[in-house]
């Protein structure tokens, strides 16, 4: 009597719909974190270096011809 009334599977269909789209969230959250996680250790990697060699710049410059002296009074152009 059952398989004349309502016999057979139930469906499914909107529940594995519903897991379908909780995977695909739960996919692109993972990506979003693993992106999150990579720009943080570019940004940490990068302070590092930066904290590593970050006052070497030189000051004597080979560009002036007396560097040790500093820059010439008669070449000075202020405002002041």
């Amino acid at each position: 009597m059952s398989g004349i009334i309502g016999g057979g599977k139930p469906d499914t269909s909107a529940a594995e719909a519903q897991l379908a789209a909780q995977r695909e969230e739960t996919a692109r959250a993972r990506q979003a974190a693993e992106e999150e996680k990579r720009l943080l250790q570019t940004q940490q990697a990068s302070q590092l270096r930066a904290r590593r060699g970050g006052g070497k710049r030189m000051l004597l410059s080979e560009s002036r011809l007396s560097p040790e002296m500093g820059l010439d009074e008669e070449n000075k152009t202020t405002l002041g």
